[in-house]
């Protein structure tokens, strides 16, 4: 009974795969389940024992997508070394966050590409996780604020909306043929110590 709930599990998780691949690359509109099963091997109607329609199988991709990436970013950041200043955990956030959406997970780009796309109900769910995310963000801005790590007088809300939401854009016209992700990582880095850094964490 275990080995055939772990097959099970193994094929739910590969069907969900699939979906976040072909939803990344062809949109809501364009996400059809016999490509889906394509994908993962399995025959279509196969899907149906694990979701209930098409989107049962979208909103929980897009639900996967906002969680993974909101683990990951914490995940990186409870590894760093004690003592790592507020400011450094920025960085390294967004360096996690931009790693994990552009290279390792189709999930977070299906999540991104789609947010506005999906019907309103299939974003409730996905919503609210996201909203745990943006306050993980929050929380790093506040703390870096309260350390004078920040330039004086910025407004760390604006400024947080602003960092999300040019990062979750990079899904749509980052090409790693253009520049490599280390580029890209490196100039958002520049772009948050020299926009939002205060003055004096960079004077020579």
């Amino acid at each position: 009974m275990a080995s055939e709930d772990t097959k099970s599990a193994r094929t739910r998780e590969r069907i969900l795969d699939a979906a976040a691949h072909v939803l990344s690359r062809k949109g809501y509109a364009g996400t059809r389940l016999a490509d889906v099963a394509e994908a993962a091997e399995v025959q279509a109607p196969a899907i149906y024992y694990y979701f209930e329609s098409r989107d049962a199988l979208i909103e929980e991709v897009m639900w996967v997508g906002a969680h993974r990436v909101r683990m990951h970013v914490e995940e990186v950041l409870a590894a760093l070394p004690a003592g790592t200043s507020p400011f450094e955990k920025i960085l390294e956030a967004v360096a996690a966050h931009l790693r994990y959406e552009l290279h390792i997970s189709d999930y977070t780009t299906a999540s991104i590409r789609n947010a506005n796309q999906v019907p309103e109900q299939l974003r409730v769910r996905p919503a609210a996780e996201e909203a745990t995310y943006s306050r993980l963000w929050r929380d790093l801005f506040a703390q870096a604020q309260a350390a004078g790590q920040l330039r004086p007088g910025l407004d760390i809300n604006v400024s947080r909306l602003l960092l999300l939401g040019s990062m979750n854009w990079a899904a749509e016209w980052w090409n790693p043929r253009m520049r490599s992700l280390a580029d890209l990582v490196k100039a958002t880095q520049d772009f948050v110590k020299y926009g939002m850094g205060h003055p004096a964490l960079f004077a020579e």
